[in-house]
């Protein structure tokens, strides 16, 4: 049976007349743009319509309906065991080494388990991340603890986001939205966030599926397994049941890690954000990527059970913040001289001085990874985990999962991890529709 893809390409080649095997004329050129654009980026009446958000949204265009259907089949992702075996057996080294490694997580100013918890809870649904945030935050409770008042937040959302600092993000209605669905599924039950866990037995997973399943309180899977984590690593709740059932807290990170080390192949690159309508691919790699990092727990629980942390998501903060925010990222600096005789390497962009000559300016004239030359270590000694009185990798000299990547050899492929754009919002597809035979629409900055 055709495709629309199929029905699509047969219009812009075969039907046409036009002659791929030479040059084309101004005429074809306007024909062959004016239908990509047309499959791609248009809609018409009676499209169809497909789910997203707990909603029913108009396809985007012939080609959403394509992708929806197909972009599993295309991209076919798979977990590779035997990258996951080699990944376990160096995270049990690292662990053996400092397990600090995966417990150590921010400072939480000697606040009570109740007020980390509260404070958590009405963060995780508004894209908080990394340790400064968080810290930030406690310290704000610190400063003035009404900030956090469950009913305060609940009738006044729009002064809550603008106490935590979060107005100038995009997206604000939807914001909005979470903070009001989440205290009110609090108020309606009479608890605090910190109750949550007597009221659900200690049970995590009873507490997940609560918190994913409440439609508009803004929990989304990362979400709620960063908070459920948190709350286990910082002693909040104790004696917990299914904590072993949590993941890795799948994001940007975390999927890059995954598919350099190799845990994750795919059939083809994965494909711009552009063609990604709807987040399809980000949903999928999303999830293969928390299901690959679980089957990484698996082999090392099942090899050093002695020895293997007690939960998958105790992996995410060493696997996104350590390995995808420091040592998996353009890093490692060369500089020319502006004699423009000599160049070198530095751990710093900033750097404006020839290290060489002292007396010259120098400028960056590429980044590279810090794992793939071999003057790495420039960089890794550099850095926070591995040097300082309180390094948890102290002494490292190259990415801990270099010998799984092999970023030297000619085989290396510098993966990235899909990009999402938003389906609501100023910049999202929603507003970014355009109907057939109109013209215009598109995604603006």
């Amino acid at each position: 049976m055709k495709t629309s893809l199929d029905i699509f390409l047969n219009e812009l080649i075969e039907n046409t007349g036009v002659q791929i095997n030479k040059a084309l004329s101004v005429e074809s050129w306007r024909h062959i743009i004016a239908k990509i654009n047309e499959y791609f980026y248009t809609t018409y009446p009676g499209i169809g319509q497909t789910q997203a958000l707990d909603n029913v949204f108009e396809y985007f265009s012939e080609f959403h309906k394509f992708w929806e259907q197909y972009h599993e089949k295309i991209i076919d992702p798979k977990i590779d065991e035997q990258k996951c075996i080699k990944v376990s057996e160096i995270l049990n080294g690292i662990y053996l080494g400092n397990k600090k490694v995966f417990y150590d997580l921010y400072n939480t100013y000697t606040l009570a388990p109740n007020e980390i918890c509260k404070i958590r809870y009405f963060a995780a649904n508004q894209d908080f991340r990394g340790t400064r945030d968080f810290e930030a935050l406690f310290k704000k409770y610190t400063d003035d603890p009404t900030i956090f008042d469950i009913n305060k937040i609940n009738k006044g959302p729009e002064d809550f986001l603008k106490n935590i600092g979060i107005t100038s993000l995009s997206q604000s209605d939807k914001r909005i939205k979470y903070a009001v669905t989440a205290s009110q599924i609090l108020i309606d039950k009479k608890i605090e966030p910190y109750d949550l866990f007597d009221y659900f037995d200690k049970d995590l997973l009873k507490i997940r599926n609560f918190l994913i399943s409440t439609k508009g309180s803004g929990f989304g899977n990362k979400k709620t397994d960063m908070f459920i984590r948190d709350m286990i690593v910082l002693d909040v709740w104790k004696q917990a049941k299914n904590f072993d059932k949590i993941d890795v807290a799948s994001d940007i990170n975390t999927i890059k890690v995954a598919l350099r080390t190799g845990i994750i192949k795919t059939s083809i690159p994965l494909v711009s954000s552009f063609l990604d309508i709807f987040c399809y691919q980000y949903g999928l790699i999303d999830k293969i990527s928390a299901l690959a990092w679980r089957k990484v727990w698996e082999k090392w629980n099942a090899a050093h059970p002695e020895s293997c942390i007690e939960s998958p998501s105790l992996m995410d903060y060493f696997v996104y913040r350590i390995i995808g925010k420091e040592f998996c990222k353009e890093s490692l600096c060369v500089f020319q001289c502006e004699s423009g005789g000599h160049e070198f390497k530095w751990h710093s962009g900033r750097n404006k001085t020839c290290q060489i000559c002292k007396d010259k300016k120098a400028f960056v004239i590429k980044k590279v990874l810090p794992c793939a030359d071999i003057d790495g270590n420039i960089v890794i000694s550099k850095n926070e985990f591995v040097a300082g009185h309180n390094a948890v990798l102290k002494g490292i000299t190259k990415c801990p999962f270099a010998s799984v990547c092999d970023p030297q050899s000619s085989n290396f492929n510098k993966l990235n991890s899909p990009k999402s754009i938003s389906i609501l919002g100023q910049t999202g597809w929603e507003s970014a529709r355009a109907k057939k035979n109109e013209g215009g629409g598109g995604l603006m900055s």
